[in-house]
């Protein structure tokens, strides 16, 4: 009766002890195991997940063997100092000896026969080779002879000749501009002032240069194009990077009978031994006297 008097029986599930359901999940398959946690202690540390391993994920702060190569060069430089005076004279004395023993020939590579003729190819030879240029104006002069000539011709029929040596839209509307001017203003000849050669279209200080030392033998100043530019810095000849000043220090440092030649010799000199990205150190007759020398 006593048992009966205890109310109903309570679920067996409600009667079983905390540690059996614990004890079960335990058993299941994949179940994480549960960790008692005491009162009073610290809490368990988190784990940390292991450091990436440097060679796989993190590239190493050490030079590779290619790097290292290719850093080697660079880093035995020397800083260029710039030279004034008697000793710039001296060193560009140097230079020059070195430079004309070595390209006795040395000579502007574009061909002509005229100094209309060394305008247009110039003008051409923007961003351009000197042996496309010499491959396309033979096809151009012998379509038009003279500035009047080619001052009447479309643009297209221009074009159309002139289009393997790129930018030929710009270029074409340049030796049309030239031609026109040259025929209307200057009786279809070429001034030979530079005042006069800088206001024709697609001429500027560096064409004109060419065409004066070239076509008339005036000495007016020196080309700078992007040969002579970086020689004239790896050489110790200037430190300035304007193609203004680079002439005006140029101008400076050789005297002016030797203004157009020099500029062919550094023109000939970068092409064939001083490349931009890969110069010849180890060929190179002047290395001795520059300051850019890797060897």
């Amino acid at each position: 009766m006593a048992k009966g008097m205890g109310g109903a029986r309570q679920p067996l599930a409600r009667q079983r002890p905390k540690v059996a359901a614990g004890k079960k999940a335990l058993g299941r398959v994949g179940a994480a195991p549960t960790k008692k946690r005491t009162t009073g202690g610290p809490p368990p540390k988190a784990k940390v997940p292991p450091k990436p391993k440097t060679s796989a994920t993190i590239p190493s702060p050490t030079l590779t063997k290619s790097r290292k190569a290719a850093a080697g060069p660079a880093a035995k430089r020397r800083p260029i100092k710039q030279l004034s005076g008697q000793a710039l004279t001296a060193h560009a004395t140097a230079v020059w000896d070195h430079l004309a023993a070595l390209y006795p020939d040395a000579h502007c590579e574009l061909d002509f026969r005229s100094p209309w003729e060394l305008l247009v190819a110039t003008i051409l030879s923007a961003q351009c080779t000197d042996k496309r240029v010499n491959m396309v104006t033979p096809h151009l002069f012998a379509a038009y002879p003279t500035p009047a000539a080619l001052a009447a011709a479309t643009p297209q029929a221009v074009e159309e000749i002139i289009k393997s040596t790129g930018f030929f839209r710009a270029k074409a509307k340049s030796i049309l501009g030239a031609a026109a001017a040259i025929t209307d203003r200057h009786q279809g000849e070429v001034p030979p002032r530079m005042e006069d050669l800088v206001v024709l279209p697609g001429v500027g200080r560096k064409t004109a240069n060419v065409v004066l030392g070239n076509a008339f033998d005036i000495n007016h100043g020196v080309v700078v194009d992007t040969h002579v530019g970086r020689l004239a810095i790896r050489l110790g000849l200037t430190s300035e990077t304007d193609p203004v000043k680079v002439e005006q220090r140029l101008m400076q440092a050789f005297p002016q009978e030797r203004w157009t030649l020099l500029s062919h010799l550094l023109i000939w000199h970068g092409r064939r031994v001083c490349d931009a990205r890969k110069p010849r150190c180890g060929d190179c007759s002047l290395r001795h006297i520059c300051p850019s020398s890797l060897v």
